[in-house]
């Protein structure tokens, strides 16, 4: 049983025995200021999503600051200045081990699902993304009459982050989700 839920049935346990319940605000107290799960929201979900925001708003700044144009569609771009989903899955993970523990399953299982996202960002995909670059350029170097162009289409080359990005989005994040969790 979590701590939340322990809190929570003890003082079920106290208004079955007469005396008064504790209120939401002492409950969140005593968990270390993070609400107790069916409080009013669902607080990791919450941190990950305003995280994402956050990063992708930063994203779509940079990007105005650097082409001057105001591009809204870049809101949902898997490439920029800070990995969007390295903060979404890092501010995942610190707002469940804050809710959870951290010694808790729930928390380990956002860990590791975080760690495999920032290394396929910062791996898998930012190499894939390097080699569609690779073979956009073979393709149009190739003479017009090549069968291959006629239905070539070039390939998507911002595919991923630098290894700088993604650190960027997981410290962008923890910071979120860290902020979050003493705000309530």
């Amino acid at each position: 049983m979590r701590s939340t839920e322990m809190l929570t049935a003890a003082g079920g346990a106290a208004a079955a025995a007469g005396s008064t319940t504790p209120s939401t605000a002492t409950v969140a107290d005593l968990a270390g200021g993070v609400p107790p799960a069916g409080a009013g929201g669902n607080f990791p979900l919450g941190a990950a999503i305003l995280a994402f925001a956050i990063a992708n708003f930063v994203n779509v700044l940079s990007i105005w600051l650097k082409e001057k144009r105001w591009d809204a569609r870049k809101f949902l771009i898997s490439s920029g200045v800070i990995s969007s989903l390295s903060a979404t899955v890092a501010s995942l993970a610190v707002a469940v081990g804050q809710q959870e523990g951290a010694d808790s399953s729930v928390f380990a299982l956002a860990l590791v699902f975080s760690a495999v996202v920032m290394y396929d960002a910062s791996g898998v995909r930012f190499h894939t993304g390097r080699q569609a670059a690779l073979l956009n350029q073979i393709v149009s170097d190739l003479s017009p009459e090549h069968p291959i162009i006629s239905t070539f289409r070039p390939l998507r080359e911002f595919l991923g982050h630098s290894p700088f990005q993604v650190f960027a989005g997981a410290l962008v994040g923890c910071t979120v989700a860290y902020l979050m969790g003493k705000s309530v």
